[in-house]
């Protein structure tokens, strides 16, 4: 599942190389470094911020303390870290929605994505899949379409309004010209039991959520956004496959630091992650978590933040989504 392999030798090298980047850096070092999580304790952005800062922060020689705090989508957690000091002492682990979607879908953000922040280093990525109730008569993606045309219409299920799960199913929706209603839980796990159920017709889920439930027959997988078909589920195609490839949105997980952190600093920092995540044993319990092993380095994590932001910002004018206040 690893989609890039970070050169353990060229990483070790820059964190080497780093403190004697700028006297700045030095001075960081020492004090725990606090990593916030803009989620709560338990899922995989949980997960994945401990099982790679407790192996970062040894290679620091520095603690890594995660500090979880959720709610409103991931702003609380996320303005905490763009009103914290630029000392090279302050993390957040941030995502898709945090870090580019809630730029354009929430009123009033209390930070920018882009100018609050500097990327330090992308960690992981999930793939997302379309799936519907294992009796419902869409077979592919084409008859899931013709479900909501010519007078049809469709329900389908979000892990919440305004993320990922709504805003590419919503996508999916005005782009295939489809009549449907949007129907919000709360979380993955109550959206998924009501499409076993058959109470609504799709669910956008992300890959490791819903895995189990295509496994045992109990949803069917109509599409997968990844590259190439999944090795245990040959017969699943592609979002390229099944003719909708702008629904090859990733979810990512990322790194960022306040902005007028040290550029000295972020290098080491984000060196030091990236070679945590490189060692066999942390990627592989990222592996078991459900999580792709992706790392980009600051600049290029700040080339493909840039990416995302505009990916974002096209897709929440296409839909009109807002999270409410």
């Amino acid at each position: 599942m690893l989609t890039r392999r970070a050169s353990l030798g060229a990483t070790m090298a820059a964190l080497a190389a780093a403190p004697l980047a700028a006297p700045g850096v030095a001075r960081a070092q020492g004090a725990p470094l606090r990593l916030i999580v803009p989620a709560p304790a338990g899922g995989s952005t949980d997960i994945l911020a401990r099982v790679v800062g407790e192996r970062a922060g040894q290679l620091l020689n520095q603690p890594v303390v995660v500090d979880n705090r959720g709610g409103a989508g991931g702003i609380i957690g996320t303005e905490a870290a763009a009103r914290a000091a630029p000392d090279g002492n302050t993390l957040v682990l941030g995502h898709n929605q945090t870090h580019a979607s809630n730029q354009w879908m929430a009123p009033s953000l209390p930070y920018h994505v882009v100018e609050s922040f500097v990327p330090v280093a992308r960690l992981a990525t999930v793939h997302h899949a379309t799936v519907v109730p294992a009796n419902s008569r869409a077979q592919d993606m084409a008859g899931l379409v013709a479900m909501g045309r010519n007078g049809g219409r469709v329900n389908y299920a979000s892990s919440q309004a305004g993320s990922a799960s709504h805003v590419i199913a919503e996508t999916f929706v005005r782009r295939m010209q489809m009549e449907a209603t949007h129907v919000p839980y709360r979380g993955g796990a109550p959206a998924a039991t009501d499409t076993i159920a058959g109470v609504v017709d799709f669910f956008v889920s992300t890959w490791p959520q819903i895995v189990t439930f295509v496994r045992d027959g109990r949803v069917r997988a109509l599409s997968v956004g990844a590259p190439m078909r999944l090795p245990e589920f040959p017969n699943i195609p592609t979002t390229e496959e099944a003719g909708v490839p702008f629904m090859a949105v990733d979810a990512w997980f990322g790194l960022f630091a306040p902005r007028g952190t040290a550029e000295a600093r972020v290098a080491q920092l984000g060196a030091a992650f990236i070679a945590a995540l490189g060692e066999p044993a942390v990627a592989e319990r990222a592996v078991r978590a459900g999580l792709n092993s992706a790392p980009l380095t600051p600049l290029e994590f700040t080339a493909f933040h840039q990416s995302e932001v505009q990916r974002w910002r096209e897709m929440a004018e296409l839909t009109g989504i807002r999270m409410s206040s």
